[in-house]
């Protein structure tokens, strides 16, 4: 069967990708579901009853991941994975993993309604806590699943709240599943919307994903000594503020040090947090990124350097600083991002090599088994925002070009 004989139902689609947003639904068109809250629980509920209609066998593991299987000829080989995440940013959008996951399903259904027997099974999977943002590092559930993470330390992650990763896999029952990685992925595919404005811009509807960014990830203190507003002189102080001020300059500094790097402080909190307190604490948050591994070795020791001159200037400060997360660069299978290539251009799709400035599930999963990551555009380059969008059509042509890829890897002979 070649590439283009059968296509995804679009229309069905689009409607469970609307009534996917509808849990946790924001004021602002947007989705809230954090990890392992209620929320996401119940997105993940409505995505199982969706698969229960069709008859697919399920299973999950102990970090919450998630495994539809559509059965192939041959159940004994390692199937094709097509897989990504339905966990949101707060207020983040509709399309944001919940795309790749539904255009999985879309494949799977695909195959059913045209009687399309595969030889290999082929697998939906959704990761847990791709996003990061209620319990970090992100991308856990792939990173576990492929022993980048221990289950121990997961675990024991806690949010703002105080409440752990192993209390929630607790309460909704993941505990009791399939030890992480014991479910064998041979191949593995993910959909996502691009997250910037390239495709877009271009005109492309296909961004056939050749690697993705390495990326680093720290937690940075100033530690001064809090004290009233109006009484103790400023030059007697030890406010961490001014120091503040020359750290930002110092990430953004790093962060143009040419067109391919990228620097962000996202999280930013000053304790006590009174307005007639001098703080004597400011924790943040830094995320430096790079397509070249080397050149973000340079930017890692150029901020590292920054802050050990700034420590040098600024005595009556203690500034710690902590690397969290490090993902390296990562390089996609060369036959399956062809693939891609091949099946936009069969269905008269634009179609360009991009670089996934964004971390997924994929990054891991192309460490450990040949894997393709495949963009459409979103309206703008939005993403983690209510704005987020991507077109009925856009989404659609997405969805195809798993299922052509998948018609050719699972039914090859």
């Amino acid at each position: 069967m070649g590439m283009g004989d059968v296509s995804i139902n679009s229309e069905r689609l689009w409607r469970r990708l609307m009534a996917m947003a509808e849990i946790g639904a924001t004021p602002g068109g947007g989705s809230h579901r954090l990890t392992l809250t209620d929320e996401d629980e119940a997105g993940r509920q409505l995505f199982l009853g969706w698969c229960a209609e069709r008859g697919y066998d399920v299973q999950y593991d102990q970090v919450g991941n998630i495994f539809v299987r559509r059965a192939g000829g041959n159940n004994n080989t390692q199937p094709l994975a097509i897989g990504s995440h339905l966990d949101t940013q707060p207020r983040g959008g509709r399309f944001d993993g919940i795309l790749g996951v539904l255009a999985a399903l879309e494949v799977l259904e695909t195959l059913d309604d045209n009687e399309i027997e595969t030889d290999m099974p082929v697998d939906i999977v959704v990761w847990t806590n791709e996003e990061g943002s209620r319990f970090q590092p992100a991308m856990m559930g792939s990173g576990v699943h492929c022993g980048v993470h221990s289950l121990e330390m997961v675990r024991s992650t806690l949010d703002d709240k105080g409440l752990s990763v192993g209390a929630e896999l607790d309460r909704f029952g993941y505990s009791q599943g399939l030890v992480p990685g014991a479910r064998a992925i041979g191949q593995y595919l993910e959909l996502h919307i691009e997250q910037g404005p390239v495709l877009e811009d271009s005109g492309t509807v296909i961004g056939a994903v050749k690697g993705g960014q390495a990326i680093r990830w720290y937690e940075l203190s100033l530690q001064g000594q809090e004290t009233h507003a109006g009484p103790v002189p400023m030059a007697q102080r030890r406010d961490p503020m001014p120091a503040l001020a020359r750290v930002i300059d110092l990430v953004y500094q790093v962060g143009l040090q040419d067109e391919a790097a990228r620097s962000t402080i996202g999280v930013l909190t000053a304790r006590p947090g009174s307005i007639n307190v001098m703080p004597g604490r400011i924790d943040l948050t830094v995320d430096l990124r790079h397509p070249l591994e080397t050149r973000l070795k340079e930017m890692d020791a150029a901020f590292q350097a920054g802050l050990d001159d700034l420590q040098a200037a600024e005595r009556k400060i203690a500034i710690s600083l902590e690397e969290i997360w490090h993902s390296p660069v990562v390089l996609f299978d060369h036959a399956l991002t062809e693939a891609v290539r091949q099946s936009a251009t069969g269905r008269g799709l634009p179609v360009q090599d991009v670089i996934s400035g964004a971390g997924h599930d994929a990054f891991h999963m192309a460490r450990a088994v040949p894997s393709a990551l495949v963009f459409v555009p979103c309206r703008d380059g939005l993403s983690h925002n209510e704005a987020e969008y991507t077109s009925p059509e856009h989404a659609a042509a997405g969805a195809n070009v798993l299922l052509d890829v998948a018609l050719r890897v699972a039914c090859a002979r």
